[in-house]
């Protein structure tokens, strides 16, 4: 939730100084400041390069400031590290005490400490001293030197029981139903490696997984299965999807016929569809591409469906008043008009595909960024997670780029009337 308020307030603190700065300088350009906009017309407010570039930014900035890195100047407290100590009172059957002191050692996680020098004692008590990682905790138990009858009662200077807490220097002390001590230090507000590793560290595993492989698998091999498994899934949806969706445009009949499937199949999520697809298809690649398949099909339905119905019914019958048959109409009436909708519906659906990657490379996969990520999550390495995921999105975020690229030199008359 932390990282969450802040990403909120340096997104609104960066739109509050960039507004302010453009409004000196006679620069704002929005909705208000336009005249003739509509909403619906998406060449009245542009995507602002400033915002985007700072969003960028804010993300790099948040996720080192939480991990650790040593790449952005600004941290979050991090978990503690160093030597610190608590004393504790023990008390003998014989109704005697004596004080001693725990002295432990936090050492950062994946590298090694010595034991620290046992602090002062009195009584029949001895310190003890311990070893623990950053956000790991360390079992003590006072009784092995002071004797098994001996009871702790206190710890720096707080009655203490079975089952309560005490905070000390740099950290927390639980005792255990059998009377240890468990001792847990500070955590701080970054996020643990193994939880959210830096962003070093996402870079460093790419280099490595570029030159080295993985699961003796190039990275290269790993990423072009993926894409040739999308593309493939992508393609045939698209050449099932858009005839029957200007069927179901075009005919009351094909639409009654096919909605109630389109309709029930469209909120059915890809993962649902992997037993099914496992019994009816097998774990070999005809399965992984049948589930792709499914996941654009019924999106470039819909599109194309939506495309035809919304094709204005005065150029219709303008181009009939004007002698043109059914055929010139669809050609060049119907189908021109319906492209925008079919180019959006193409990059939500290749959108779609690139999230069920993950899920149809579970289907018995050796190569691919999907198959990649679940072998590496398996032996919780979120490095090589998070790496195959930032892959994922780059290589998505190019192909929708690339979409819309094709879709301004195709469709030029897109948002025109």
């Amino acid at each position: 939730m932390l990282i969450l308020f802040t990403y909120v307030a340096l997104f609104f603190g960066a739109a509050f100084a960039i507004t302010l700065i453009r409004r000196r300088v006679g620069q704002m350009r929005d909705f208000t400041s336009l005249k003739t906009v509509t909403f619906g017309d998406e060449s009245a407010v542009r995507p602002d390069r400033i915002a985007s570039v700072l969003s960028l930014l804010v993300v790099f900035l948040v996720w080192g400031a939480f991990t650790g890195s040593k790449l952005v100047p600004i941290h979050v407290p991090g978990p503690y590290t160093g030597t610190t100590s608590f004393e504790y009172t023990a008390e003998a059957p014989d109704g005697s005490t004596g004080q001693g002191t725990v002295t432990v050692t936090v050492h950062d996680a994946g590298i090694g400490a010595d034991d620290p020098e046992p602090g002062p004692a009195t009584g029949f008590v001895t310190s003890d001293t311990a070893t623990v990682a950053a956000w790991r905790s360390v079992l003590i138990s006072p009784q092995r030197n002071d004797g098994d009858d001996a009871r702790i009662v206190s710890v720096a200077g707080q009655p203490i029981a079975p089952g309560e807490a005490v905070s000390v220097p740099h950290g927390r002390v639980v005792m255990t139903g059998k009377g240890s001590l468990n001792f847990t230090p500070d955590k701080g507000l970054q996020m643990e490696p193994i939880w959210m590793p830096s962003p070093e560290a996402v870079v460093g595993q790419f280099f490595n997984i570029a030159k080295n492989g993985y699961q003796n698998v190039s990275l290269w091999e790993h990423v072009g299965w993926s894409l040739w498994r999308v593309a493939a899934g992508f393609v045939l949806g698209s050449l099932v999807g858009i005839p029957l969706g200007y069927a179901m445009g075009l005919s009351g009949w094909a639409r009654g016929w096919f909605d109630p499937i389109v309709e029930f199949m469209r909120p059915v999520p890809p993962l649902a569809l992997i037993p099914l697809v496992i019994i009816w298809f097998g774990i070999g690649e005809q399965g992984k591409i049948v589930l792709l398949f499914l996941a654009a099909l019924w999106v470039m339905i819909i599109s194309a469906r939506a495309g035809v119905s919304g094709v204005n019914i005065t150029k219709v019958h303008a181009a009939y008043s004007l002698g043109a048959s059914k055929w010139q109409v669809l050609r060049h009436v119907i189908v021109p008009n319906s492209l925008p909708e079919i180019f959006t519906g193409a990059r939500v659906a290749m959108g779609v595909c690139w999230g069920t990657v993950v899920a149809a490379e579970l289907v018995a996969a050796e190569k691919g960024a999907g198959k990649m990520i679940v072998a590496a999550s398996k032996f919780q390495s979120t490095d090589i997670v998070m790496m195959g995921i930032v892959i994922i999105g780059v290589i998505g975020f190019a192909i929708d780029i690339m979409m819309r690229k094709a879709e301004a030199v195709l469709v030029p008359w897109k948002g025109r009337s």
